[in-house]
Parts: structure tokens; sequence; C-alpha cells
């Protein structure tokens, strides 16, 4: 299963290479890393998405409390939060697809932020499911690149869980 951990770490050099070393140490793939300044000078905040069960997970979450500049280690997978992924996305277009493309990526909210002879660049903005359906989607115009952030996410202070809600949704 996959679990979404957010760090605060002290924002010193080094310290997102010692947990790079600590996943890799123990043999741990990170899907998706993202590091930015938090809310308070100093200390900033590391999002990873990592596969594993529960007992990986403690395992994990009890090595990085062993680091020094470890200051909190939050598994927020199963809480109701917001999550947001910035993706860019070339696209081959011609004439005669640039306007169907323009359409699929206004459905998407997603913004053309370049504009070539023969190919469109989006930047798309949402959580990581919409990132796959706009890429599967565009795919029959020939993707060129891709770059994409990794996964940062807040738990809601709401504490309304939004997939709890969609659910209810798709059965009325």
């Amino acid at each position: 299963m996959k679990h979404t951990l957010s760090v605060l770490v002290e924002d010193e050099s080094g310290v997102l290479s010692r947990i790079a070393s600590l996943f890799a140490r123990r043999g741990f793939n990170i899907e998706s890393l993202a590091v930015g300044q938090a809310e308070q000078e100093g200390i900033s905040r590391i999002t990873m998405v990592v596969t594993g069960d529960a007992r990986v997970i403690e395992q994990l979450n009890k090595q990085l409390y062993k680091l020094i500049n470890v200051l909190k280690v939050s598994d927020i997978t199963d809480s109701p939060c917001v999550e947001r992924e910035l993706m860019l996305l070339k696209v081959n277009a011609t004439s005669s697809t640039r306007s169907e493309i323009v359409e699929l990526a206004q459905i998407f909210r997603a913004r053309v932020v370049d504009v070539a002879e023969d190919s469109l660049t989006l930047e798309v903005v949402g959580d990581p499911g919409k990132m796959v359906a706009i890429v599967q989607i565009l795919q029959k115009f020939g993707l060129r690149e891709i770059a994409r952030t990794g996964r940062i996410a807040l738990i809601r202070e709401s504490r309304v869980n939004t997939e709890f809600l969609k659910s209810l949704e798709t059965k009325a």
C-alpha cells in the first residue's frame, strides 16, 4: 500500500541526503518526493510517498526519528487531506489537433503555457488521479515530455474527507 508521509525537519544542508540514504540502505523506494519551506522559518516539510505495509511504515517512522534533524513524522495516508501535484506536459499539436487539445486541457483545468508550431506545453495542477487521467487522454496525440513534481499534502482542518463524499455521489 502507498503511504504519504509528512516530515518536518530542520532546514540544514544534508538533511534530505541523510533521509534518502536511510531509505536506500533499507531497500525502500521513494515514489514521490517534495521538499519546501514550512510555516516556520528554519523548518522544511518533506512530503514523500512510499510503498509498504503498516509494519514497514512504523519501522521507517522509528528510523526517521533517530535522525537528529527530524522534528516530526506523520503518516497522513488515512487522514482527510488536500493533495496536489504539478505537471508540465508537452504534447504534439498540429493545426488540425490543436483546438481539440486545448478543449481537453480546459476540461482538466490545465493551462497552455507554451505554444510552438508543432507542440503545446500544458500546466496541470491537481490530485494524482487527475495527472494519470490527462496523460491517458492526451497520449493519442503523442507525448513528447513530462515533468512532474512530487505530491504535496496537508491535513484538512475541517476533517471533511472528500474521497468519502465522492463515493457517496457515485452511489446516488
